[in-house]
């Protein structure tokens, strides 16, 4: 389905389970895709816990652009895809979350769009080699539950645990935590099943 934003059309795909009493809604990087490892990961074990998931192309990719551009731009096209998404599933509990600059928009609009929760994959604490340029506040921002999931050799840093409702560090994984990404699957789905 696409949805219309200001910036274009966002494109998504929807996995449907029977029953489902929660959707979750995941979104790409800067320069990835909805089909990146860990996204279809996770994908693949939220459908198997029995939530629906939704895989957002934002509007900015969908154009053929490699960066998102305005974050306030990137947000307010986020909202209303997120709009819609919760006006064709009214009362299902939303989780929202991406890898990235996706885990970055999640957690700067968790509360506007009404988010139970946020799923952070490789959140990018600070640009690589540039720690004093950290972007913490945006986890502690969310304004609820933030599960981040980093790798412990991304160049992007990883957050403290103090700033998210549970950290978890993948050894030997870096920013596309794409080593062992069922892992990545495994812990999302486990955790936002409490959200249901």
């Amino acid at each position: 389905m696409e949805i219309m934003t200001p910036r274009g059309p966002a494109r998504v795909e929807v996995d449907e389970v029977s029953g489902a009493r929660l959707l979750l809604v995941l979104t790409h990087g800067s320069a990835g895709g909805v089909d990146a490892p860990d996204l279809l990961a996770v994908r693949a074990a939220a459908l198997d816990a029995g939530v629906r998931v939704a895989r957002v192309t934002q509007a900015f990719r969908a154009a053929g652009a490699r960066a998102p551009g305005s974050a306030v731009k990137q947000d307010e096209a986020w909202e209303i895809v997120l709009a819609e998404l919760r006006a064709r599933w009214p009362g299902v509990p939303v989780v929202q979350g991406g890898r990235s600059n996706g885990a970055r928009v999640a957690c700067r609009t968790a509360r506007a769009v009404g988010a139970a929760a946020v799923v952070a994959l490789a959140f990018p604490l600070h640009p690589p080699g540039k720690p004093e340029r950290s972007r913490a506040d945006e986890l502690r921002g969310a304004g609820v539950d933030v599960l981040v999931v980093n790798g412990d050799r991304d160049p992007f840093g990883v957050p403290d645990a103090k700033d998210a409702a549970r950290l978890v560090v993948l050894p030997g994984e870096g920013h596309d935590l794409k080593k062992d990404p069922a892992r990545v699957g495994e812990v999302v789905a486990e955790w936002i099943t409490h959200y249901a």
